[in-house]
């Protein structure tokens, strides 16, 4: 797991790729869960029977389930120490361009795109693909927007 050592170091590593997380099978439970979570109970995410009857031939996960990912996938891949703390900050571009199966894995690829000085810290984009071992094309990419809190320069060391 990569370790980026503060806000300075943070900006060291722009337009570097930061890893490829670990892969995470996506689960029906899971699926089930946050389809009663969010009220969206579309047959194609949750009814595995008449799933089987659709294009994909099987339930998928929701668009925004494999967004969701982002935090727990990123996790896999770096840690950033020596700030207060981070906020997720949004997002920008974010895109489906494949289904995600229920029974594939996931994982993601995360690029650091760009930093920018915010008062107090840093704001970042990381560019994070999320592949799936059921598909040649990504099934999420989306710029993800970070924000860092905390000291910089030798006060961030101490």
């Amino acid at each position: 797991m990569l370790i980026i050592n503060g806000v300075d170091d943070a900006f060291t590593r722009v337009g570097q790729e930061l890893g490829v997380g670990d892969w995470r099978k996506v689960e029906q439970g899971d699926i089930n869960t946050f389809a009663d979570v969010t009220d969206d109970h579309q047959w194609i995410h949750i009814d595995t029977e008449k799933a089987k009857a659709s294009p994909f031939g099987g339930t998928i996960a929701h668009g925004f389930y494999t967004l969701s990912m982002l935090p727990a996938l990123h996790a896999s891949i770096f840690k950033v120490e020596g700030i207060t703390h981070g906020i997720n900050y949004g997002m920008d571009r974010v895109r489906f361009p494949a289904p995600t199966p229920v029974g594939s894995s996931i994982r993601a690829r995360v690029v650091l795109t760009k930093i920018d000085e915010i008062p107090g810290g840093a704001q970042a984009t990381f560019t994070s693909t999320i592949e799936c071992d059921a598909s040649e094309k990504p099934v999420c990419v989306a710029e993800f927007l970070v924000r860092f809190y905390g000291p910089r320069g030798e006060a961030a060391v101490k």
